[in-house]
């Protein structure tokens, strides 16, 4: 393995060999920002868990399937310039139990060239764990990590500095439906023999977690990874109005998911395949899938699932991180993720991404001193306006003619992580809106933004941005500060600061005061520069 080079992106990959899929995902690592970005995945069904019914073993056709599939993985790495030794590749269940499973790692090695880590139950759920910790922002809660594959659920307890417990449980999706189902629909009986069966196969587990938990002493956050959960998260997304555009943070409640079994269990196998929300595979395989959800989530105690659209071959990134020593603290990597993947998202549109500093932090600055004034937000709005102020030029990169509406349009269809799809309609809003028309009812990047609650937090911290944009007109820093306050005047005073005592800010107060009917249109007040 050569050394990362400093400040070069890094392409890596990683490959998942699983029960029922090999999974690809190929990254660049950015050694500077301590972070990475997804350049390509592919999935591909090689049902390595459909084992010889007597031996155990890998059958011929799986192997074949599997071969095939882990060629097209290293052409398509090797074709993104992936080195070699950066391949990082683990298999799981099906091949950890396997009697002829090593002997399928070594002819991997000896005819692909590829190392195969053999990882255990634990080690399969910690870099899970990582996976969804690049992705997902932890805050200081504990959080429940269930993963579902087709032949293991891995079951972790972790928080933002380090996990809990990790466990790991030989049910599945696979082995379920392989042992357990003859009938389709599944009898009532027989279902509620696998309620029971997957109960008491989870019990030592859940266990583990609820006396992590006593340690940790608050209500965690319950998350669900891979396969299972995300067909699950689209069939209730699909009953809305507005089906979120991902499914990353996308939420689903225990109510919901209930509703959701009792129709799989309902349907034949051919309404199953029929429904858009699963491909045929998953169709054949996700109600044993959904009965261990229904079930681990009944036994946790939680409310509501947060879905993670990242899991184990993104853990292979982090891992490959931490081990090349671009990762030190994983505290530091996980309170940052909101950070790194604006910044990720500002290089990649050509953003100015001083300027863009500049202007987040007059307008920070505007916020800090506005409360009461402008806007009544409790926190939340700050995060926001950040990142909005760091993006809102991006939309230069596609045309600068009408580029806030560009702006809009990528930051709503990329990719924020640490960000909840309603956080990003969010940001994208406050971009979208720092300048020309306030927001209308006809406005798409307006009625996608639910709530009262959310438009106002919107629209103040919209008018926040459009200050601070009006005030960095020149590609130099000019403004050393920005000093806001009530006036006698049933408005506000904005006085602006020379970064020295040579420099004019006549061009600035005057593009200030350009805003002064936006102020008065969404606030009622008047606004007055010096």
């Amino acid at each position: 393995m050569s050394e990362p080079r400093s400040g070069a992106l890094r392409p890596v990959a990683g490959i998942d060999i699983g029960t029922n899929s090999i999974h690809l995902l190929i990254a660049s690592v950015d050694p500077e920002l301590r972070s990475f970005s997804v350049l390509l995945t592919e999935k591909s069904t090689t049902r390595l868990g459909e084992r010889d019914p007597v031996s155990g073993d890998l059958s011929p056709e799986a192997i074949e399937r599997a071969f095939t599939t882990l060629r097209h993985c290293r052409e398509l790495a090797a074709s993104h310039g992936v080195d070699p030794g950066d391949v990082v590749t683990a298999a799981t269940s099906a091949v950890r139990e396997a009697p002829n499973g090593r002997e399928f790692l070594q002819s991997i090695q000896e005819q692909l060239g590829l190392a195969v880590d053999l990882v255990s139950g634990p080690e399969e759920a910690r870099l899970i764990y990582l996976g969804v910790l690049s992705g997902m922002s932890f805050g200081e809660k504990p959080h429940v990590i269930i993963d579902i594959g087709g032949g293991s659920t891995e079951l972790v307890l972790a928080d933002a500095s380090d996990s809990h417990a990790l466990t790991s449980t030989r049910i599945g999706a696979v082995r379920l439906q392989r042992d357990f189902v003859q009938d389709d629909p599944i009898p009532a009986k027989r279902v509620t023999f696998l309620r029971a069966f997957i109960q008491g196969a989870l019990e030592p587990a859940v266990l583990k977690v609820r006396q992590g938990l006593k340690r940790l002493g608050d209500q965690p956050v319950m998350v669900a990874t891979s396969g299972t959960a995300m067909a699950i998260a689209a069939m209730a997304a699909a009953d809305e109005a507005r089906p979120p555009l991902r499914m990353q943070g996308y939420r689903v409640s225990r109510q919901k998911l209930d509703q959701i079994v009792e129709r799989l269990l309902g349907m034949t196998p051919a309404e199953r395949k029929a429904h858009p929300a699963l491909n045929e595979r998953r169709a054949e395989i996700i109600v044993p899938g959904a009965l261990i959800l229904q079930t681990a989530m009944g036994m946790i105690g939680a409310e509501e699932l947060v879905i993670s659209e990242r899991a184990l071959r993104e853990g292979l990134i982090v891992d490959w991180m931490l081990r090349n020593d671009l990762i030190v603290d994983r505290f530091a990597f996980q309170s940052s993720i909101r950070q790194r993947t604006v910044l990720h998202q500002a290089q990649r549109y050509g953003v100015d991404v001083p300027r863009s500093e500049r202007v987040a932090a007059l307008a920070i600055r505007l916020y800090d001193q506005s409360h009461g004034l402008l806007h009544q937000d409790d926190g939340q709005g700050r995060q926001l306006l950040w990142a909005a102020a760091m993006l809102h030029s991006c939309g230069q990169h596609i045309n600068v003619g009408a580029y806030h509406k560009h702006t809009w349009y990528l930051i709503r269809h990329g990719d924020l992580l640490g960000y909840s799809d309603s956080e990003q309609l969010m940001v994208a809003a406050i971009a979208r809106y720092h300048r020309r028309s306030l927001p209308k009812k006809r406005h798409e990047s307006w009625q996608l933004i639910e709530g009262r609650e959310q438009r106002r937090t919107v629209s103040a911290m919209a008018l926040l941005l459009r200050l601070a944009v009006a005030m960095d007109r020149r590609p130099q820093k000019v403004i050393a500060d920005c000093v806001l306050q009530a006036n006698a005047e049933n408005g506000i005073a904005i006085q602006l600061l020379p970064l020295t005592a040579e420099v004019d800010l006549n061009l600035e107060r005057w593009s200030l005061r350009s805003c002064e009917s936006y102020v008065e249109e969404s606030l009622g007040l008047t606004l007055q520069v010096s």
